[in-house]
């Protein structure tokens, strides 16, 4: 009785353990994987994208996002030295404006009207005769200074109140025209050599001083400095009207 038993209870073993068997091995592969999700879930939190696609995806774009901004940044500043280069050139092309504004200044002082130096008053024209009381020492040296102040010339006229040619040269010199050549070239001296003043014979051996006969008037020019620059009595004496003695006179001045 008992063997039966123990028979039909293996033998019943031998039938249903096979069948719940198979579940079970299907069912273990399930839970382990139920397991291991839940964990990862514990350890990282929930993922809105695949696991291992989207943590690498969004690193790897991070990161390539900074390399160009700071390759940008490196090739932003070679752009930026051209700018830096451009200032000399802007101060380069500045420096032409200040120099053609330097250069028109000029243009507005040329437009001023130039100053021009008044003329010289005319020098003063003794009267006809000659002054045999006058100092002619101090006269020369006086028509000196004044030549040597204003670039005339200075006309030494010695002669006599006797003489006739020396009146008809006096006629001459007080003609307008004449006179506007004495005036504007000449420091004029008259000196009397007609009488017995030996201080003014001692002058006319000074400026004249071939000596000899001396022929009246004598008319003798100096510069400013002194020197004698042609004397009547060596050259004679032009012709006593007013052309000779103009063309004397503009051949001879200053």
């Amino acid at each position: 009785m008992t063997s039966r038993l123990l028979r039909s209870v293996r033998a019943d073993l031998r039938t249903t353990a096979p069948r719940s068997a198979a579940p079970l091995r299907t069912r273990l592969p399930l839970v382990a994987a139920a397991v291991v999700a839940a964990g990862l879930t514990a350890a990282c939190g929930p993922a809105s994208q695949p696991v291992g696609s989207a943590a690498p995806s969004t690193a790897g774009q991070s990161v390539e996002a900074a390399l160009p901004s700071a390759s940008e940044s490196a090739t932003a500043s070679p752009e930026a030295s051209p700018t830096a280069s451009a200032s000399p050139s802007a101060s380069a092309s500045a420096t032409p404006s200040r120099a053609a504004s330097g250069s028109a200044s000029p243009a507005r002082t040329s437009a001023k009207p130039a100053r021009t130096s008044a003329a010289p008053e005319p020098a003063r024209i003794p009267g006809p005769g000659y002054d045999s009381s006058a100092d002619a020492q101090k006269q020369i040296e006086a028509a000196l200074r004044a030549a040597k102040a204003d670039g005339r010339a200075v006309l030494l006229d010695f002669g006599a109140n006797w003489c006739g040619n020396c009146k008809a040269a006096d006629k001459v010199f007080a003609q307008p025209q004449t006179a506007g050549i004495l005036g504007a070239s000449y420091h004029l001296v008259k000196i009397d050599i007609g009488g017995n003043s030996s201080a003014n014979s001692a002058l006319l051996r000074k400026y004249s001083p071939s000596g000899g006969t001396y022929t009246m008037p004598v008319l003798v020019v100096v510069s400013s400095s002194g020197t004698v620059r042609t004397d009547t009595h060596v050259t004679g004496n032009p012709s006593l009207t007013a052309d000779g003695i103009n063309s004397f006179l503009r051949k001879w001045a200053s």
